[in-house]
This record gives structure tokens, sequence and C-alpha cells, in this order.
């Protein structure tokens, strides 16, 4: 039930949910509705099958403009936004008490305050303004747990003719905001200033009614003067922790917010300085640190004492800090290699712990690394375990750090190595969790950064190799990014080896449209002419080549006609006398050749055509069995496993990927579909 102060409208007999019939609302009953907030109608609904209730903010947009940019994709002018419903919540908690003139248990009140600031504090981290911060916004989920909820859109929270008519209806909803955001204007001190109020109602509900805690709140945004006789009052009144919020009121309720305090300095007064103790494991975060000397002489052992330490002091980060850069320092016959499975548990939970602290993910990613890349030196057919817990785990480390590239060239790489050598499965679930669209992102984004680029499009091959694509929508406009990379860093070979790879599987799945093709023909020739002595890139380039020549007459057209550099023809010639030797860019080329072959009574009449225009090839195509013949004559009965494409600029020394899968591997099965 909830508390007396709830206004409940019941339904008409029947009503449905707030949509109209055949939109997904009316799946909904409304039960009843609750007091209006600031910016629409709340309703408690049930879901028509499971029975399941929620909590439906009803929420009138003025025109399709604000509807637009509060949320993407809606059918009306109304957004409703769907909640978790609980019956009870803070402000329940502190009427139940004010009514009995009774004191917030201090235990209690404790423990929720730290799940309260952890979560604000999460919110903060990733740049997030709850805007409406108040106790009927704090749900409970049990008797000792609650949750944040109806963080509101800085659209709709800015809209003034909406916010006017609600603070004219009920005044003492707007009571919790801050001076500032009064007049429209949002920050995280804003949300400092509403904590504040709801600790100040809090402590005070015990002497205080609704209607004086309403007039105090409003009369701190003018005068905090009068915020020193209720901490007085509270003093005399022997308030639990008085002293503690003594200090930290008068600091969090700032009339100008620069002047307020952060909320990791409200965690550091009620936490870390105080006495306050709490089950939020985040908060262990702030804890005090354990000297360096202690931790170097614990970590002083071998790798199995190394990872006991680290268990035992999981909450301490600079623990954990100084026990990684330890294992960093160890010899690889040390670190249990080809890959030590408890070592990599107890990182990952690490990272798992310490998701907040970017020096812990940093130097995680990088023992993670290290360890492969030794793993591969030494144990070049060891397969690297790669489970649900490690890939979500580093994409959080994503989420949770989206600004930071030193980590995102790290995650890149790790997942890169590990989608080789996984199955298909990991591929679609990164896939299914946005990576593409990340990659591209960052492509687009960071063009001046190498190491973005080199590690972007090396995860991208990786995410491309296995041909199983779950949406390739986002893939079309690869060709144009990789474009721009290339004419950012014309000159870098290992660059240009990781597109041609890349534009390779993008012309085997189909990705390449039509339009493109002599673009990308033009950037594989010009990455040949460039780096002709990578026998990698030129593999890669000449398949890519072959595929689009196949099912391309422009494409082929594109290859032998004259440019600046000379003709496609002289270039093949030029590769394969560098090349004779290696059997698999002879077998590349001699594919390339016997695709243009197949055109080769219509590509005489584009010469003649173009030697009456004044245009001229290099030398006349000499199409024809023997040509293919010569060619191929080199090569072996078998076709040689595809070699892996490499990420340049890893922090650590050795090959990164192996060089085959193994028979009927993704690797395997992309050859035969080129040379088919």
């Amino acid at each position: 039930m909830l508390g007396p102060g709830s206004d409940r409208r019941r339904p008409t007999q029947g009503e449905r949910g707030p949509g109209s019939p055949g939109e997904p609302m009316e799946k909904y009953q409304v039960l009843y509705q609750l007091n209006p907030g600031a910016l629409g109608v709340n309703l408690v609904v049930e879901e028509m099958e499971t029975k399941v209730k929620h909590v439906i903010k009803q929420v009138e947009c003025m025109d399709d403009h604000y509807a637009s940019q509060a949320l993407e994709e809606i059918s009306s002018l109304y957004l409703c936004l769907v909640m978790e419903f609980n019956e009870l919540s803070f402000q329940e908690v502190i009427e139940d008490k004010r009514k009995a003139k009774e004191i917030i248990d201090s235990e209690w009140m404790q423990n929720v305050l730290g799940q309260v600031l952890d979560a604000l504090e999460y919110l903060h981290h990733l740049d997030i303004i709850h805007r409406n911060l108040k106790p009927s916004n704090i749900i409970l989920i049990s008797s000792d747990h609650c949750k944040l909820q109806d963080l509101s859109s800085n659209v709709l929270m800015t809209d003034k003719a909406k916010w006017n008519i609600r603070a004219e209806e009920d005044p003492f909803r707007k009571s919790w905001m801050a001076p500032e955001a009064l007049n429209f204007s949002f920050s995280h001190k804003s949300d400092i200033w509403s904590l504040g109020c709801i600790i100040l109602d809090m402590t005070s509900c015990s002497f205080m009614d609704g209607t004086e805690a309403m007039h105090l709140r409003k009369s701190l945004r003018q005068s905090p003067g009068s915020l020193k006789a209720i901490l007085k009052t509270m003093e005399e009144k022997q308030i639990p922790d008085v002293e503690t919020f003594g200090n930290l009121l008068p600091l969090m309720l700032q009339i100008d917010p620069s002047d307020r305090i952060t909320i990791k300095d409200v965690v550091h007064i009620t936490f870390v300085s105080g006495s306050f103790k709490s089950s939020c494991v985040s908060l262990t975060l702030h804890r005090q640190m354990v000297p360096a000397s202690i931790t170097d002489m614990l970590l002083e052992g071998n790798v199995a004492s190394i990872l006991e330490v680290m268990q035992k002091f999981s909450g301490w980060p600079e623990v954990q800090l100084r026990a990684m850069k330890r294992l960093l320092k160890m010899p690889a016959d040390q670190l249990g290699l080809p890959w030590p499975p408890e070592l990599v548990e107890v990182v990952v939970t690490t990272m798992q712990l310490h998701d907040r602290v970017l020096d812990v993910q940093l130097c995680a990613c990088s023992l993670l690394l290290h360890l492969l890349g030794q793993a591969l030196v030494y144990h070049p057919e060891a397969k690297a375990p790669c489970n649900q817990a490690i890939t979500s785990t580093l994409l959080s480390a994503l989420r949770s750090h989206p600004e930071e590239e030193p980590l995102l060239v790290m995650v890149y790489s790790l997942l890169a190595i590990t989608t080789t050598q996984e199955s298909e499965s990991l591929s679609d679930e990164l896939q299914k969790a946005g990576l593409l669209e990340h990659i591209l992102e960052h492509l687009n984004s960071s063009l001046e950064s190498r190491d973005v680029c080199a590690s972007g499009l090396g995860l991208l091959w990786a995410l491309l190799l296995d041909g199983i694509i779950v949406n390739k929508a986002p893939l079309e406009k690869v060709p144009d990014l990789i474009s721009q990379v290339l004419a950012t860093y014309p000159a870098d070979g290992e660059m240009a080896e990781a597109s041609c790879g890349v534009f390779w599987l993008l012309s085997l799945l189909g990705c390449i449209k039509e339009q493109q093709f002599e673009q990308v023909v033009a950037l594989l020739l010009q990455s040949i002419r460039l780096c002709q002595d990578r026998a990698l890139l030129v593999n890669n380039a000449y398949r890519g080549l072959a595929s689009l020549v196949k099912v391309s007459e422009l494409a082929a057209f594109k290859v032998v006609v004259q440019e600046e550099g000379g003709s496609g023809l002289s270039l093949i010639k030029e590769t394969y006398q560098l090349h004779r030797d290696n059997p698999e860019v002879v077998e590349n080329v001699g594919m390339l050749l016997v695709h243009l072959a197949s055109y080769g009574t219509g590509f005489l009449r584009e010469k003649s055509a173009l030697e009456a225009g004044g245009s001229h090839l290099s030398q006349p195509p000499v199409w024809g069995s023997s040509s293919a013949l010569m060619l191929g004559r080199r090569q072996t009965p078998h076709r040689p496993l595809l070699h892996v494409c490499p990420l340049p600029a890893l922090p650590f020394h050795g090959p990164l990927f192996p060089l085959g899968r193994g028979k009927g591997s993704s690797s395997t099965r992309m050859h035969n579909s080129h040379s088919s």
C-alpha cells in the first residue's frame, strides 16, 4: 500500500492504458493515478498478460519538436515512460516517521544513504544528471535496499510552460530543486542540492511537519542562514550523527553551485573521514589505502601467492594495481603459460569490482595483452579462452570510460585477438552488443589517432572474418571511412595492410555498393603500389580485387585502365616478378587474371574505343589460358591457410594472431569462398 499522502484516481470500468487502441500501451490496465509529477501524470498500471505492475509517467509534449528530441521514436505527442513499480519510497518512510514523531533509525539511514551516493556517483561519472531527485523517486525494493528512478530528460525539464503550470498546481514538488534549476540551469551540483534537501528532511522529520519542511527548503534558496537554526535544533534533540550532518549539509546547500561540494566529497565526509557504514560494495573504493610498503611485502612471492593477496584485498584498488604491475614484470616461465585460467579469472574479477577506476582497467588490459602475447610467442597453437564474462567485462570497461583512448585501443586489440580464435557465437554476441557501430563511430571521430584507427580496423577485420553479419547496414559506411583513414595516413604500410584485409572481407560479404567499386579498386591498387613487398597486404588486396572483378566489369575496367601510377596490368606483372616464389600470392594474382580474362572480348572493344579517343592502355591485356597457366604453374596442389591480418602498435612483442584456425575454420571458409 502507498502512504496516506497518495492521491489515487480509480479508472472507470474497463479503462485501458494511456495509448489508443492498437498502440503498444493498450497492453496495460490502469489501476489508479498518483499525484501528478512536474512533467505529467503518473499512473500505476498492470500488464494484462503477466499481471506485473509498473508506473507510467505520461508526459504531454508541447509539439513534435519536443517529442522528437525527448525520444527518438514515438507514436504520438505523449511520451509514456514505463518504470518499475514499488509501493514504498523514501517519501513513505519520512511521512510515517513524521506522523509518529520518531527519528529514522541511524544504521538504516547510513546503509541506504550509501546506496544513494553510490548510484548518484555512478550517474555523475557517466556525466548524467538526475534532475528530478526527491524522496518519492528513491524507491525501496526491500526493507534495506533502494533504487533511483524517474530520471528526467533535459528537453522536457526546460519546458517552461509545463513547469509553470505544475508549480501553480503543487508548489511542494518544486521545493526539492536547486535555486539555479528554477531557471532551467542543471548540473551535477543541482543533484547535490536536491540530495542535501532529502538528507535534511530525513534528519528533521521527527520534529518538523511537512509544510514547515517545505517552507524551510524554499527559504534556503535565499537565506542559507536559516539552516543554522535547524541544525541547532537537531543537536538539541540528539539526532544521530548530527555532527556529520552539521558539517555536510551547509556544504551541500550553498546557493552558488560552484560553492557546493561534489558527490565524491559527500562520500568522503560520510564514509571515509566519517564513521558511516553501508552494505554498498563500491564505497570500498573510498576506504583508507593500504601502505605501499606493506603491499610490496605481501607481493614478494610467486604467482599463486600474489593471486591470494589479490583475492584477500579485492576491495582495495591500490593493492590490485601493484599486484598486476608485479605480474607484468614476471618472467614468462613463471606465469603458467600458455594461458593461466586462474590468473585471468582474478584479473577479470578485479576489472568488474573496480570498473570506475581507470588505472585498474588500463593495467588489467595491459596484463591480459601481455599474457596473450607471451602465450602466442611461446605456444603458437595456444587458444585463449574467451567466455561471456571476459567479453562483457571488456565492453563494460568501454562504457565506463568512453573517452579514454589508451583503454579503447587495448580493449579493441583484446577483442580482436580472442574473436579470431573463437567460434561464430562470440562474433555474433559482440555484434548484438553494438560493437560494429562503436568501431565505425570511433574511426569517424578519431581519424587523428593512428592507434585507434589501427586497432579499430583490426577488430573490424576480426568481426567480419566469420562471414556471419547480423546487420550489414552499418557496413555500407566502411569504404568511405577507410578512404578517409588511408588519406590521413597515405604512407603507412600497416594501415594499408589492415585496410586491404577489411576491403577483401567486405567484398566477399557483398557489403561494397556498385557505386563504390571504382573507389575501392583504386585504393587497393594504391596500397599494392605503396607496399608491394608486404605479402599479407598483397594477398588480401588481390583477393579483394578478384572478388570485385568477378562481379563487376566496371571494377575490371578500373584495374586495367591507365592511371597516374601506371595500369593495373603492369602492377600485376611487377607483383608476380617480386613474389613468384610465394605460392599464395601467385594463386591470388592468377585468380584475378582468371576473372579479368572472362571479360576478354568486351575489353578489346573498350581498348579500341579508348585508343580512338586518344587514351591508351600501357600495354594490351594478354588474355587466355596461357597467361593463367604461366602464373599458375608454380602453385602447390593445395591452397594454404589464410594468414591473419596483424594489429599494429600493441604493448607487447610477438605475433598477434595464429597463422590459421585449423581445418574447417572461418579463415579457410573465407578462402574457399574466394577461390570458388
